[in-house]
């Protein structure tokens, strides 16, 4: 890893730290690159100011649910139990990044920028989960409804339950948070599956 790099991984993990334990409204440039190790100067070579920062940080969340998404969105295999992997990723990246959910989401009602960055955020999802229930109903797989609305409507269920259970302590129990999430994404989509109950300790 070159200097660059890690002053720019230095420069994230301080803002970790930070918004595990303080809201963002807190977070100053000068006190972030004193957790950093660096000048006030040099976090303008990496980030435009601190909007940009919580939108790589919100990227990254972004990047490790797409990813554990695929058993479900890669229509591989049965429906239902990609489904269940794909939940299962989405509560371990909850649980580890859930403190930066929480921080954008509660910035996003008194900033403007942050809002548009927290809705294009659930936006993302919105249209791939809408497009893969309509792709079921294609099949015959899923019940016959609007499946924009449906989709939105999870994808903010997922987001608020991810940020009351992970993004401050004490941490709900993953797998109670996993077990809720599949009752409801199963009984809405694929209501024929059995569920698989609560599953602690995940």
């Amino acid at each position: 890893m070159s200097k660059s790099e890690r002053t720019r991984a230095a420069i994230l993990d301080a803002a970790r730290e930070f918004l595990r334990l303080r809201p963002f409204r807190e977070l100053t440039v000068a006190e972030l690159m004193k957790s950093a190790g660096a000048s006030r100067a040099t976090f303008y070579q990496y980030f435009n100011d601190l909007h940009g920062l919580m939108a790589t940080l919100l990227d990254e969340v972004k990047e490790g649910i797409v990813t554990g998404a695929q058993p479900w969105f890669s229509e591989v295999g049965d429906p239902a139990q990609g489904l269940r992997h794909s939940l299962a990723a989405l509560v371990a990246v909850g649980a580890e990044k859930g403190f930066i959910l929480r921080a954008v989401s509660d910035a996003a009602t008194q900033d403007a920028r942050l809002e548009d960055v927290w809705e294009g955020f659930i936006g993302a999802f919105d249209e791939l989960v809408a497009e893969r229930i309509a792709r079921d109903q294609a099949l015959g797989l899923i019940a016959p409804f609007e499946p924009s609305a449906v989709a939105r409507a999870l994808n903010r269920m997922d987001a608020a339950t991810l940020i009351q259970a992970f993004g401050r302590p004490p941490m709900a129990d993953r797998g109670a948070v996993l077990a809720a999430l599949e009752r409801i994404w199963l009984s809405t989509l694929y209501p024929d599956t059995p569920l698989s109950g609560n599953v602690q300790g995940r």
